[in-house]
């Protein structure tokens, strides 16, 4: 089964985010689980995580099909130790946000060197900061995010992923979310059939399936290989709509929250129809 949704907002309170993903008819959704954009946050109170539990109860959305999303500061590859450590501080908050709540995964891009060290150097520190968050909590899985290869960041390359996944003490709570947009370009095609089959079987042969945690579904802005994160709403961009066909009916892709972060929230709805719409045609 599909689970198509959107990352919605949790302005307000957290829990209001089940019931902004259900105006949309969404059946999964992303949410940050604090201000993505500050360092730390008050830490939950017993009434706001019964009531998180509660209307996502209440909207029929089960925690497995969540996404939230980490803090857009964090960065576990940074080359300087103080930095690094902020950042691991700030994971195992989110981590343990998540276990409160009673969700599954938390979604995360895998850090930047700066240009100060090399890609394996950096990936290391990602790796060692993964494996202490793991230590340190239960349960949730931690989803690393494909990029688009825009500036130092890592994971624009399936090599990438699977590096952090093979050096994981753990390999039980990690997994990868694949965003199209990022995807595209950063030089995987999925615009044609053969080209969509080729770049599956090679996440297939490089990462597995077994690790394919969640997407986000979204159209491209730049073109192919630009490594530029530029999204677009569906069937508007470089990508077009054929790919999100095939994904709508891809097996593969099934029981897994598959997220729109498309430019306009106000269609939302009509592109989570639109692609449910596509099922089986």
């Amino acid at each position: 089964m599909k689970y198509f949704g959107a990352h919605v907002s949790a302005s307000g309170g957290v829990f209001n985010a089940p019931l902004n993903a259900k105006k949309i008819d969404a059946k999964a959704f992303a949410m940050f689980t604090k201000n993505q954009r500050q360092w730390k946050a008050k830490p939950y109170d017993e009434k706001v995580i019964e009531k998180f539990k509660t209307n996502l109860q209440e909207v029929g959305i089960k925690p497995e099909m969540v996404l939230p999303h980490d803090s857009y500061l964090i960065n576990l590859g940074h080359p300087e130790l103080e930095q690094r450590e902020k950042s691991l501080n700030a994971f195992i908050d989110e981590a343990k946000r998540c276990e409160q709540l009673g969700l599954k995964l938390l979604n995360f891009h895998p850090g930047s060197h700066l240009k100060k060290l090399s890609e394996e150097e950096s990936l290391d520190y990602i790796v060692e900061n993964i494996n202490k968050t793991l230590e340190l909590t239960k349960d949730v899985c931690l989803v690393i995010e494909n990029t688009a290869g825009q500036g130092s960041n890592l994971g624009y390359k399936f090599e990438h992923l699977s590096y952090i996944i093979n050096k994981s003490i753990d390999k039980n709570r990690v997994g990868v979310c694949i965003d199209t947009c990022h995807l595209f370009v950063s030089g995987y095609d999925i615009r044609t059939k053969q080209e969509y089959d080729a770049t599956w079987k090679k996440f297939d042969e490089v990462v597995g399936f077994k690790y394919l945690k969640g997407m986000h579904i979204n159209d491209s802005l730049t073109p192919f290989a630009s490594k530029k994160d530029r999204h677009q709403s569906l069937g508007k961009g470089e990508i077009g709509l054929d790919a999100f066909k095939w994904i709508a009916n891809d097996k593969r892709m099934d029981d897994i929250p598959l997220v729109l972060e498309t430019i306009d929230d106000s269609i939302w709805k009509e592109e989570i129809e639109l692609l449910y719409s596509f099922i089986d045609q």
